[in-house]
């Protein structure tokens, strides 16, 4: 796998001694932090969630991304995941202040000026990929700066490699078999190793500000003070955590309203598409304005994919199963041939019935999504690992809305975005679009 970012060295391959070091690790510290859980359970003491916590933040930023998107679901796991995963959002760990420092050197050498009047050593935030620091800029404005880890790229690529080729194994298993696993961690992979690109996430950040203006707030990136594995963006004040909180009813329906439309603007209409809108990113102004701070985990779709997947939440939002089952078989990545599909749109038909029009509170997208791969895997029918993306994106804010509104309507707060989007996409010919 080779993937391109800012970090030196990060687009040359992965050496196989590598690898095996990488998998040792791995082993390594499940062993150790598996022996610590079972000493803890022996003692009585119930740190299971705590533990895991520190077991994900050992191996890396790869797999506390799983331990980020866990901990938004209270719907599937208990408080106290909940509470220990969440912990993962935004205090992951200290930068130690000698590689802050050697960073910012690194960003701004000698014989470039010292962009910063002020700067704050404490961090903001501390993510799984960079730390986040206040600063003041000579001018005078208020700026966060995100300063990359180092050295954390070799680790991840190593990291993907290998659940590359445990992939490959599980598309021979029986209960894989069709599945295109391995290409489906290649499409993850190379997204969530495009974070270590800041480059790449000032323009994201500007593309996001303009397109999700007047719904969601994106703090404006500064290019001209930013530097190597730095970037440097607007300081947005007085926020909170996308929660109730102290609002009115009608201030959380009004920010659950921008956030799904936000969502589904960048899903069905613009393609730009961030996948990790988590507790650590979304916040919410003292107005209940809701702010995304991040475009690390940004997607861009291509429009046949948006097209395909905006017809099939239009007919879940309006209970047509049989148009959702043959979205479904155009998009597939294979068909058996000799199969009798009857069944497989029997159960789409129930599926959508199940589903069609439940608010939030009724509705779970994660056993949808469960039971619409399942009717594949029973049928033969291969999904295509380009919705990986967008179910990501939807699987991580139902997580958040659902602590904050279980009454929204999902599925009907997308229909005006959806009509728009299926005039436009009616106009760009598709290959998998019914002739």
């Amino acid at each position: 796998m080779r993937v391109r970012t800012a970090e030196a060295g990060a687009d040359t391959p992965v050496r196989w001694p590598d690898l095996g070091l990488r998998l040792a690790a791995w082993m390594g510290m499940i062993t150790w932090h598996g022996s610590r859980a079972a000493a803890g359970a022996l003692c009585g003491r119930a740190a299971l969630p705590a533990r895991m916590e520190r077991l994900l933040v050992a191996m890396g930023p790869t797999f506390i991304k799983g331990g980020q998107l866990l901990g938004t679901r209270g719907d599937l796991v208990s408080p106290a995941w909940c509470a220990a995963l969440g912990r993962l959002h935004d205090r992951v760990g200290l930068l130690p202040h000698e590689k802050v420092r050697l960073a910012l050197e690194t960003a701004y050498p000698t014989g470039r000026d010292w962009p910063f009047a002020e700067f704050d050593w404490s961090p903001v935030a501390t993510g799984s990929i960079a730390c986040v620091y206040r600063a003041r800029l000579r001018d005078g404005r208020t700026v966060a700066v995100k300063v990359r880890r180092p050295r954390i790229a070799g680790r991840m690529r190593a990291d993907f490699r290998l659940l590359r080729v445990g992939a490959a194994v599980g598309e021979r298993s029986p209960g894989l078999r069709g599945v295109p696993a391995r290409r489906v961690v290649d499409q993850i992979g190379t997204a969530v190793l495009a974070q270590l690109d800041l480059v790449r996430e000032a323009g994201a950040l500007r593309e996001l500000h303009d397109n999700l203006a007047g719904l969601i707030r994106v703090p404006e990136p500064i290019p001209e003070a930013s530097g190597d594995g730095v970037l440097v963006m607007e300081f947005v004040e007085g926020l909170s955590r996308f929660g109730p909180h102290e609002f009115t009813p009608e201030q959380r329906r009004e920010a659950v309203r921008r956030v799904l439309q936000g969502v589904y603007r960048m899903l069905f209409l613009d393609g730009l598409v961030h996948c990790d809108m988590h507790p650590g990113n979304l916040y919410l102004t003292r107005s209940a304005e809701p702010v995304l701070l991040d475009a690390g985990f940004v997607v861009r779709l291509p429009p046949e994919v948006r097209g395909l997947f905006a017809e099939f939440f239009y007919h879940m939002a309006t209970g047509h199963g049989d148009e959702c089952a043959d979205i479904v078989l155009r998009s597939a990545d294979h068909i058996p041939g000799a199969r009798d599909l009857s069944e497989f749109r029997t159960g789409i038909r129930d599926l959508i019935r199940d589903s069609h029009r439940r608010p939030a509170g009724e509705f779970r997208l994660a056993p949808f999504a469960t039971r619409l791969f399942d009717l594949q895997r029973r049928s033969g029918v291969a999904a295509a690992p380009e919705f990986a993306f967008p179910l990501l994106c939807l699987l991580v804010l139902e997580g958040m809305i659902l602590d904050f509104d279980v009454k929204v309507d999902f599925q009907g707060q997308a229909v005006p975005t959806l009509l728009k989007a299926l005039r436009e996409h009616a106009r760009t010919p598709s290959p998998w679009r019914i002739p």
